[in-house]
C-alpha cells in the first residue's frame, strides 16, 4: 500500500517517505512534561504507515489506554542536499500542513523508565493523521502563524510557530547533517503545551489557522 499526501493547489499527490519528528520544540511543552528544553533538536522517526488522512476517524490502538494528541505544523520537503544551510532551507520546502503526533503515553512512559526507544509509542499505524497540504510560498508561513486544537469545541492547544525553540530552517539544516532528505519526507516540528488524552467519541478539530485544517472523530 502506498501512503500519500495531497498538495493544493492542483491536488498533487506525493508518496510519503520518512517522517521525521521533533520532540520538546516548545519550551512550554517541555515544562509540562517535566523536562528541560533541549540544546539541540530531539529527533525521532515514524514510518510512512503512520500516515492517515486527517478526515478519517482516529482509531485508538488496543494496546494502549492513554493515547495523547499533539498538534504540529508539518513540512513536506523535496530532495535536500547534505549540510544545507538554514538560509537556503526554504528552497527545499514543497508545502505545509498540520497533523497530530499521536502518542501512546503509557507505552512511552514504560519505555522511558526502562531506557528503551519510543518507537512503539510513537510509530504505530495511524499515529500521524495529517491535513491536505498547501504549496509553499514566501508569504504563507510567518512567526505569527498559529496552531489550534479543539476537542468537543473546547480549546486545548494554541500557540504561534514563532515560539518554536528551533525554527523550520534550522530544523531542516540540522536534519540534513545526519540524513539524506528525499522528496516526500515529512517533518513534524513539535507541539506546544496542552497535550492530553483522547477518548472514544471525541470530536477533534486541528488547524493551521487560515491555511489548512481537518476535523475528525475518535473511535475505539
Amino acid at each position: 500500500m502506498l501512503y500519500t499526501i495531497n498538495v493544493d493547489p492542483g491536488n498533487q499527490i506525493i508518496p510519503v517517505n520518512t517522517i521525521y519528528c521533533l520532540g520538546r520544540n516548545y519550551a512550554s511543552h517541555a515544562r509540562e512534561m517535566g523536562v528541560e528544553a533541549p540544546a539541540e533538536p530531539v529527533v525521532f522517526i515514524k514510518p510512512a504507515t503512520a500516515i492517515r488522512n486527517g478526515d478519517s476517524p482516529i482509531l485508538l490502538p488496543s494496546f494502549s489506554n492513554d493515547v495523547h494528541y499533539e498538534i504540529e505544523l508539518v513540512v513536506l520537503v523535496n530532495d535536500v542536499p547534505g549540510n544545507v544551510s538554514a538560509e537556503d532551507a526554504n528552497n527545499y520546502i514543497i508545502a505545509y500542513g498540520v497533523g497530530l503526533d499521536l502518542t501512546a503515553r503509557d507505552i512511552q512512559a514504560n519505555a522511558k523508565k526502562k531506557g528503551l526507544p519510543w518507537t512503539l509509542a510513537k510509530g504505530f499505524d495511524g499515529s500521524a493523521p495529517v491535513s491536505r497540504f498547501k504549496k509553499n510560498d514566501n508569504n504563507l508561513i510567518t512567526t505569527n502563524t498559529m496552531l489550534r486544537l479543539t476537542i468537543n469545541n473546547q480549546l486545548r492547544q494554541q500557540d504561534t510557530i514563532g515560539n518554536m525553540i528551533f525554527p523550520i530552517p534550522a530544523i531542516i539544516s540540522h536534519l540534513s547533517r545526519y540524513f539524506t532528505l528525499r522528496r516526500g519526507d515529512l517533518i513534524f516540528t513539535g507541539t506546544p503545551e496542552g497535550v492530553g488524552p483522547l477518548q472514544h467519541g471525541d470530536e477533534v478539530t486541528v488547524e493551521l489557522v487560515d491555511i489548512v485544517s481537518f476535523r475528525t472523530k475518535v473511535q475505539k
